[in-house]
């Protein structure tokens, strides 16, 4: 790829400032040359800072360049060295976790609200827009909230909020409210009985018959002003024949109330072009009305009757909100993952996990030709273009040397003494890479399974294949993660990597990864089985893509997950490393690539770790394995179990399986979803 000249003949910059800083290029961004204010090129001039996953890019109106740090899981921002030319503000957009979606014996259950939005983006509206906020020398704790859990049954506490997002206690956002189940219900679809339903944005009230109250937003608890954070949830409709429930609020509209013949659509989110430049497709987010993308906090749809003909429910607000289902048949949606988008209604889906996004100018650039897609980054003589969201990546003349890592969604972890998740498969191509002739490539990140809430055995929820494809066709495929095995009488899956075997249900998942050979060159799989267990009242741990699962000799004690594997040296860049520290498990870490491991850091598509009964300490889960694998539930009288533990989004591990108890249900721990890294030198 040739480096434009500029400012009258000045040297091959790159090649300069590459040889000067020893191959460590952390001033260059992916789009550009750097021009100091004065003219003359040289070290960018902005912040020095690590954490989460690096998106460099030009603003071609003013043809600023920023950086933004995008963390999908919680991590921390580190700030080493403040700029000498730009002001300290940074700019940030901060997203919760989407609330649950309601139901009623899969009917009438109101949308999940959004999670709340705080950002000082300049394009924010009125009454969102916060103030500047000037970073120091220091450590930023960032939390990334996970969505709510859909309610899967009516009851007390089957309303669920998403989890708060912020940047330590200086910007804060508020889970989104959980969707309402039927009124008349324990749990009823009506606010304040069911205090739940508020949140950043509010949850939809269930129906009837009778109409259910939808949840109101909530300030923001941080100190900054104004603390306007989403919008209200619509009410359901109590009337024949199909009592539509109310759509959950986003964060740029007020969910619909339901009708007597269909439930409410969820309120739209907010476009924040925070992570790319406008005129390209952002790399986060979903699509809205206005081009580019970009758009977060979304409500999910409201679920209906609409019994014996069910047609699909409503739709969820742009920004990630999940579409209500209809009756028993037509299940709800959920939330999409990292834009806090509220779950569909009806036989309630889970809300959306959130984000956090910071960025800051590091200088001005004259635009160079260049591959396009995913959130760019340069290392080592190397562009690196990073998908955590489907995109295209369009390259518009041959590129060679093509380094490509693929990692598709995890598997859920078991429920009822479970076996942990296995890992989707990690695709690799050689490292002297392929040669990518002119064209469109189609990237699609496998979903993460979503964990099961069940009082009884049930089978996983099943993960994605993480793909590319381009004209041919051809397509390259990591093949998604197996669930894990539930006591009594629910098998292993097979997948990339296989889930872990059970109590009483001891054979564990195969691994199915392959190789996958196109015209442009071959990736090698990489995936494992799932541990197999003796029937000892415990579940295995699930396959990861650096070994097989394994069970505890050790009766009532969960098996532990399988290590993941290191991404190759091109994508460990210090300045996107795991980064949070706060974490007790030092495997759990996230906020950027992967997570710590046996050879250092960068380590994805771990198993998930098995639970443990009658076990009743916590040391007895089965922990996760090195990559992001999610740990298991263990058995206790006081609760009466423990949840599996979900993997970290975008590692493509398995999730830990559930504990155990004949009376309350458990939750096992969802896979993570996959990424796709593509890597080519200068």
């Amino acid at each position: 790829m040739g480096v434009r000249k500029i400012n009258g003949g000045v040297e091959d910059f790159i090649n300069k400032f590459v040889r000067a800083r020893g191959g460590d290029s952390t001033g260059i961004d992916a789009v550009g040359t750097y021009v100091a204010p004065g003219g003359a090129s040289g070290n960018p001039e902005g912040h020095t800072a690590t954490g989460g996953i690096i998106s460099d890019w030009v603003d071609p109106s003013p043809g600023n360049v920023y950086r933004t740090h995008i963390f999908t899981s919680s991590g921390t921002f580190d700030v080493s060295a403040l700029s000498g030319t730009y002001p300290a503000g940074i700019e940030y957009l901060v997203v919760a976790g989407g609330g649950g979606g309601g139901e009623f014996s899969g009917t009438r259950g109101g949308g999940g609200g959004a999670g709340g939005l705080r950002s000082n983006f300049p394009t924010i509206p009125a009454p969102f827009k916060t103030p500047s906020f000037p970073v120091s020398v220091q450590p930023y704790t960032i939390t990334v909230g996970a969505g709510g859990v859909g309610a899967f049954q009516s009851g007390t506490g089957f309303i669920n909020p998403g989890s708060n997002s912020s940047i330590g206690s200086a910007v804060v956002a508020s889970g989104g409210g959980g969707g309402g189940n039927r009124l008349g219900d324990p749990a009823p679809g009506n606010y304040p009985q069911s205090p739940e339903m508020a949140g950043g944005s509010g949850g939809g009230g269930g129906s009837g018959p009778g109409a259910g109250t939808g949840g109101p937003t909530v300030n923001s608890p941080d100190p900054l002003t104004p603390q306007t954070q989403g919008f209200a949830g619509g009410d359901g409709h109590g009337v024949a024949p199909n009592y539509g429930a109310g759509g959950g609020g986003g964060a740029g509209a007020a969910g619909a109330n339901g009708t007597t013949s269909q439930g409410g659509a969820g309120g739209n989110g907010l476009q924040v072009l925070i992570a790319g430049s406008p005129a390209s497709i952002q790399p986060v987010g979903t699509p809205g009305t206005n081009p580019g993308g970009g758009y977060f906090a979304g409500g999910g749809g409201g679920g209906n009757y609409n019994s014996p003909n069910p047609t699909a429910g409503a739709p969820g607000g742009e920004g990630g909100g999940g579409q209500g289902g209809s009756g028993t048949s037509v299940d709800g949606v959920a939330g999409t993952v990292n834009t806090g988008g509220g779950g569909g209604g009806n036989k309630g889906r889970s809300g959306g996990s959130g984000i956090v996004a910071v960025r800051y100018q590091i200088g001005t650039s004259a635009p160079l030709a260049k591959a396009t897609g995913g959130s760019i980054s340069f290392y080592n003589s190397k562009w690196i273009h990073t998908f955590v969201n489907s995109g295209t990546f369009v390259n518009p003349g041959s590129i060679s040397n093509v380094e490509v890592v693929m990692v598709a969604g995890g598997g859920a972890g078991g429920v009822n003494i479970g076996g942990g998740g296995g890992a989707g498969a990690v695709l690799e191509s050689p490292p002297i890479g392929f040669t990518f002739p002119n064209n469109t490539y189609t990237v699609t990140i496998g979903a993460g399974a979503a964990g099961k809430t069940t009082l009884g055995p049930a089978p996983g929820n099943t993960a994605s294949d993480t793909t590319i494809s381009y004209p041919g066709p051809y397509t390259w495929t990591a093949q998604r993660g197996g669930y894990g095995a539930s006591y009594p009488n629910i098998a292993a899956q097979p997948g990339g990597s296989g889930g872990g075997g059970a109590s009483d249900v001891p054979a564990a998942g195969t691994a199915t990864a392959a190789d996958s050979p196109t015209p442009i060159g071959t990736l090698t799989a990489y995936g494992n089985a799932g541990g197999a267990t003796s029937g000892n009242h415990q579940g295995a741990g699930g396959g990861g893509a650096g070994g097989a699962g394994s069970a505890n000799p050790t009766g009532g004690v969960g098996g532990p997950g399988a290590v993941g594997r290191q991404l190759p040296a091109t994508f460990r860049d210090p300045k996107q490393a795991p980064s949070d520290s706060s974490n007790p498990q030092p495997y759990q870490r996230g906020g950027g690539l992967g997570t710590p491991g046996p050879a250092g850091s960068y380590y994805v598509a771990a198993g998930g770790g098995g639970s443990a009964y009658p076990g009743n300490t916590p040391g007895n889960r089965g922990l996760g394995g090195a990559g992001g694998g999610g740990d298991g539930g263990f058995h206790d009288q006081s609760p009466p179990n423990t949840d599996g533990q979900s993997a970290l989004v975008n590692t493509g591990s398995g999730g830990g399986g559930s504990g155990y108890s004949p009376t309350s249900p458990s939750t096992s721990g969802s896979g993570g979803s996959g990424i796709v890294l593509i890597a080519y030198p200068t």
